[in-house]
């Protein structure tokens, strides 16, 4: 027998003086006592900390119902007390504590109050969120989930853990629990009838109280690994139990980076094995789960993973893969938080049923999403299926005679797919165009976007294709001439990015201040999602792998870089990210213009005589700088040929579009009489179109005589 060194410590009473999200008296709520009122406090502290440092006293409410027999799952809430989330009901607010606590109180009984008369009917849970009046500020779980009080049947004997302390999740699960072989476990559990108590710990006893309603302990954790604690009471006629299950590392092993390895999957040669290596400083542990041999979606020891002598690096090798075989796995960070690899080339995407809503003619033998996790997850595959290209050596048209067609493949296909749209070369290449645009398609959130809320970098998003039907297509454009750019959103990420959510700042929903990526908030005007740093050293080997990746691995000509003008540090904005200076935004930043020039560096170093076009709308002085750096710029001539095509005398000079107008002596400006951030001239000529006598721009024939007009200024 493993020998188990305790502390411990036998009690009939029970404090609870640490700071818990959810707590509540009696300690076992019943649904028919009428005499006994039910209080839940509540500590913003903890969970997603929505309402920290709440200022107002008075403008905390309870949302609350319950969840009973006759519920079909979580979110099956059974009796809403009050019903609309952003109305002021006077029943529902809630009493301050001070210190970020609330405090709600239920009398009368839980049958009454919530008014459940069918007797067939019982309360499980009592399901509850705290909010502010208007519904804008939500105090939940850590991962945003709805809180739950158990509520007992008092005719059985129950018992619970009070220490450690648990979240009110469905499920209840321990808090976030950091332990190493050798500390102690502070270990309480409550019962709600005298009974015979005892506490487990790996299946030993380690304890027991007679004629006890409390019992408590502080054994030594001297085995590493997965570690379960049960807590038992028996009255003499019923035995329940509590369980508490937790990982013990046997300490944290320091190395350095295996030689020629870097961020992300490091395949070997033999395909048999693989070093995943994660950038996450000052993060305490990391561990590898997924689908590899003896893993499970659980923390194994096996797959704790090293940490470089500076801390800022984790890396694991795994051996005995099978080639060609898809595995999935996570991260799962400090214990509790699971993130899919940010430099992962596929994800699978449980949120809002994307992956299931992507018919299998788009993508075949999608591998489904794995039963056993939650979140996003990556995949890696040894000796993966290679697309074979025919042309290896793609000569690209020259910059300053580019005739670009920007598309989104949602939108311009039925299908939305890469073969699809391969059929539609020929249409394209007989409109003289020789450049292609094509708007993110880089994973992003949801299936029905334009892409600019970007979240996984290195994977293409599985709506469109598979990773060969999109290699094949750029192949088959190289093949007719017709070179493809890559829009692509590096200004900001989304809230589903690893990234984000791996030094995230809960109590103020927003990145961290010690996040490497990422501003807490924006600096400049027009952002979306989460403002990448540009200055940091991580993001800008981020950005270098990123382009990187398309430029070789998918032979992609270059890149459209979204909202370049805010690739910037120069704060324009106030502290919090609001009241923006547009035109100090605009200005010259000599700074922004070193960023440019690195990036643009960088696409000439992997992908020599790559395109970087840029969505700037700067000073001219700072546009002319970078045009002469090699770079191309967008030039909006979208009102002007708006306003010729329909027909009006004013606003209509096309001679912006020329750069030497502008003071260029380098023809690097992209002039668009349309792009996606405008409506389509034709919609405007048949809406808006001048007339003169019996010649009408609205008139179909007319409308698009007016168009070729356009097409031969452009």
């Amino acid at each position: 027998m493993k020998k188990i060194v305790i502390l411990l410590i036998v009690s009939f009473g029970v404090s609870f003086s640490r700071a818990q999200l959810l707590s509540w008296t009696p300690p076992f709520p019943v649904e028919n006592d009428a005499a006994t009122n039910v209080v839940v406090t509540v500590d913003a502290t903890k969970g997603n900390q929505g309402l920290l440092n709440y200022a107002s006293t008075n403008d905390v409410y309870v949302h609350i119902g319950v969840i009973t027999n006759k519920s079909t799952a979580p979110n099956d809430w059974k009796y809403v007390k009050f019903p609309n989330f952003n109305t002021v009901y006077a029943q529902a607010q809630c009493s301050s504590l001070g210190n970020s606590k609330w405090q709600y109180t239920i009398t009368g009984g839980l049958r009454a109050y919530f008014g459940i008369t069918d007797a067939t009917e019982h309360i499980q849970k009592i399901a509850i969120l705290f909010r502010n009046g208007d519904g804008s500020k939500k105090l939940a779980n850590a991962d945003g989930s709805d809180m739950y009080v158990p509520v007992y049947d008092n005719t059985v004997v129950a018992v619970r853990f009070t220490d450690p302390l648990f979240q009110p999740l469905y499920v209840p699960q321990p808090e976030p629990l950091t332990k190493t072989v050798g500390d102690n476990i502070n270990l309480a559990a409550v019962a709600n009838k005298t009974s015979t108590m005892k506490l487990y710990l790996n299946g030993t006893v380690i304890q027991t109280a007679s004629n006890a309603t409390s019992i408590s302990g502080s054994p030594t954790l001297t085995t590493g690994g997965n570690t379960v604690i049960v807590a038992e009471a028996n009255d003499g006629t019923t035995t329940k139990t509590d369980t508490l299950r937790f990982f013990v590392t046997g300490g944290i092993t320091i190395a350095p980076l295996p030689a020629g390895v870097r961020d992300g999957i490091n395949y070997e040669a033999d395909n048999t094995a693989v070093t995943l290596v994660l950038f996450a400083p000052s993060k305490n542990r990391v561990t590898v789960i997924g689908e590899f041999n003896g893993s499970n979606w659980v923390e194994q020891t096996q797959y704790q993973m090293n940490k470089t002598p500076d801390g800022n690096y984790w890396w694991l090798r795994i051996t005995g893969l099978t080639p060609g075989t898809e595995y999935a796995y996570q991260y799962l960070v400090d214990g509790n938080l699971k993130i899919a690899d940010p430099y992962a080339e596929k994800i699978l995407d449980p949120y809002n049923n994307n992956d299931q809503n992507i018919p299998s003619s788009t993508y075949p033998n999608l591998k489904p999403y794995p039963g056993s996790t939650t979140g996003i997850v990556s995949v890696l595959q040894t000796a993966a299926p290679q697309y074979s290209w025919q042309v290896a050596n793609f000569s690209r048209p020259d910059k300053r005679k580019l005739v670009i067609y920007e598309l989104l493949v949602r939108d311009f296909l039925l299908a939305h797919d890469w073969n699809t749209l391969k059929d539609t070369l020929n249409y394209l290449q007989a409109l003289g165009v020789n450049a292609i645009e094509i708007m993110p398609f880089n994973e992003f959130e949801g299936n029905n976007s334009w892409g600019y809320n970007p979240d996984f970098y290195f994977a293409p998003d599985k709506y469109y294709g598979p990773k060969l039907t999109l290699q094949r297509f750029i192949d088959s454009c190289h093949k007719k001439g017709i070179a493809v750019v890559m829009d692509i959103a590096l200004n900001h990420s989304f809230g589903l990015s690893p990234m984000v959510q791996l030094y995230w700042d809960a109590a103020n929903s927003r990145p961290a201040p010690d996040n490497p990526w990422f501003n807490p908030v924006p600096k400049h005007a027009f952002n979306v999602g989460y403002d990448m740093n540009h200055e940091s050293l991580a993001t800008r080997y981020f950005v270098s792998r990123v382009v990187e990746h398309w430029l070789t691995n998918y032979k992609i000509d270059g890149f459209r870089f979204d909202l370049s003008k805010g690739f910037t540090q120069t704060q324009t904005c106030d502290n919090n990210g609001n009241n923006c200076n547009v035109a100090t935004w605009s200005a010259y930043d000599a700074n922004r213009i070193a960023i440019w020039k690195r990036y643009y560096d960088t696409l000439q170093l992997k992908s020599p005589g790559s395109y970087a076009i840029l969505e700037h709308f700067a000073d001219n002085t700072e546009e002319t700088e970078l045009s002469n750096y090699g770079m191309l710029l967008w030039g909006n001539l979208n009102d002007s040929y708006a306003q010729a095509s329909m027909g009006y005398t004013d606003r209509w000079d096309f001679s912006y579009g020329i750069y030497t107008v502008r003071g260029w002596t380098q023809p690097n400006l992209v002039t668009y009489m349309e792009s996606h951030d405008e409506e389509r001239l034709m919609y405007k000529d048949l809406q808006f179109g001048n007339s003169s006598g019996t010649y009408n721009v609205k008139d179909v024939n007319t409308a698009l005589k007016r168009m070729e007009m356009c097409g031969a200024f452009l």
